[in-house]
């Protein structure tokens, strides 16, 4: 009779499918099967004693769920597991995660250098919102490395970027642009939300911090918002944790919870859009109305190279240029039955938007222009549906819009 193997002792040593069921559990004395959920806004001590010993962190508990609640303890210690960093703390939406992060860490004289290739509201974090509190910034081709070494200054403090970035799935070499920063003294921020943890690990690469948008894949079902923030235990204790606390962008413990049940089936749900991701990618870059279509895990992406090597995944997101201008995507859009007008992404439903006059509406058209934003351009965020039934749906809207 052969003996059964052993359980994995502990969390670290569990594949990542077995962290996101179980990783981070905390259960009560009622021993329920799934985690709870609680729902409250502060927390009663034994003693006058005990709750001037939790305010000076000299005994474990929790003071006020501003601060830290068991639900988002959960959350929070899942998502490390899963990204194997040393520390993680939870936000109330993803744009929260970003701003803690950068803001936490940088002061005044301070400079970031950043991707242009953002995401509009973290655009606005680098350019805008920044300079305001006396943190410089430059904005580069993220894709060219030598324009990091370029733009590195004395005071620059932080590099900045999202890989794949939205919505033009422009790549940046996590190593390359790491040993930079190292050799400038500066942390590298990296922006994984397309990627997912799944598809990409950016602190296997080199980078300090990783931020999320939970709001996307994490819940994966359009229910809520949240975001998370990951580094290592010295930049969560002397830089995050204390604004986090100070400035209030919490995540509720509904939401927590919520975020918990998705990342139960964030493996699977993440494989099924890739499948289907590079099926409609291919099926479009062949059709004749189409004149572009951008997608990791396709050859002719100018970066494939560099996909395969630093991911282990295409992602899930196709982004692709029809012939014309606005009012041919409009009429693309407008014609859609299956796929939903939508700005956001990592949903079972495909979701699609045109980035010009959404996502990236606040860029002057210059500025569009040299990300590589069109009128024509749409970005697809593929879901769970059957492949076939959303090629002929686009397909469809495709004839409609020319028509």
């Amino acid at each position: 009779m052969t003996a059964k193997p052993e359980p994995p002792a502990s969390a670290a040593d569990w594949a990542p499918a077995t962290r996101l069921v179980h990783g981070g559990t905390l259960r009560s004395q009622f021993g329920e099967t799934s985690e709870a959920l609680f729902l409250t806004q502060g927390y009663v001590y034994e003693s006058a004693e005990q709750a001037e010993a939790r305010f000076k962190n000299e005994e474990p508990g929790y003071q006020y769920s501003r601060f830290a609640n068991p639900t988002v303890s959960m959350f929070e210690e899942r998502v490390r597991l899963l990204e194997g960093a040393e520390a993680c703390r939870a936000t109330a939406t993803g744009m929260a995660a970003v701003t803690s992060a950068l803001m936490s860490y940088l002061s005044a004289g301070d400079h970031v250098v950043a991707a242009r290739a953002l995401f509009g509201s973290c655009r606005y974090v680098v350019e805008d919102l920044a300079p305001r509190f006396g943190v410089g910034s430059t904005l580069i081709d993220g894709t060219d490395i030598e324009a990091w070494k370029a733009a590195v200054q004395p005071n620059t403090k932080a590099f900045f970027f999202e890989t794949p970035a939205n919505p033009t799935l422009d790549l940046v070499d996590i190593a390359a642009v790491s040993e930079i920063a190292r050799q400038a003294g500066a942390l590298v921020f990296v922006d994984n939300v397309f990627a997912t943890p799944m598809l990409q690990r950016p602190l296997e690469h080199g980078a300090d911090v990783v931020i999320y948008s939970a709001t996307k894949h994490i819940d994966g079902q359009g229910r809520c918002l949240g975001g998370a923030v990951l580094g290592t235990q010295k930049f969560v204790d002397d830089y995050l944790s204390v604004f986090l606390r100070q400035t209030g962008p919490s995540m509720s413990p509904f939401n927590a919870w919520v975020l918990l049940k998705g990342l139960e089936t964030l493996p699977i749900r993440v494989k099924a859009q890739c499948d289907n991701a590079r099926r409609i990618a291919d099926h479009l870059g062949q059709h004749p109305a189409v004149t572009g279509v951008l997608f990791p895990g396709r050859a002719d992406h100018p970066q494939a190279e560099l996909a395969q090597r630093q991911m282990t995944g295409c992602g899930q997101i196709v982004t692709f240029t029809l012939n014309g201008g606005k009012d041919e995507a409009f009429r693309f859009l407008n014609a859609l039955k299956i796929v939903r007008i939508s700005n956001n992404l990592g949903d079972a439903k495909s979701l699609i938007t045109h980035p010009a006059t959404t996502t990236h509406q606040r860029l002057k058209p210059e500025a569009r222009a040299e990300l590589g934003i069109c009128d024509a351009m749409v970005r697809l965020s593929v879901g769970l549906e059957d492949a076939d039934d959303l090629i002929r749906d686009l397909d469809r809207a495709i004839s409609a819009a020319s028509q």
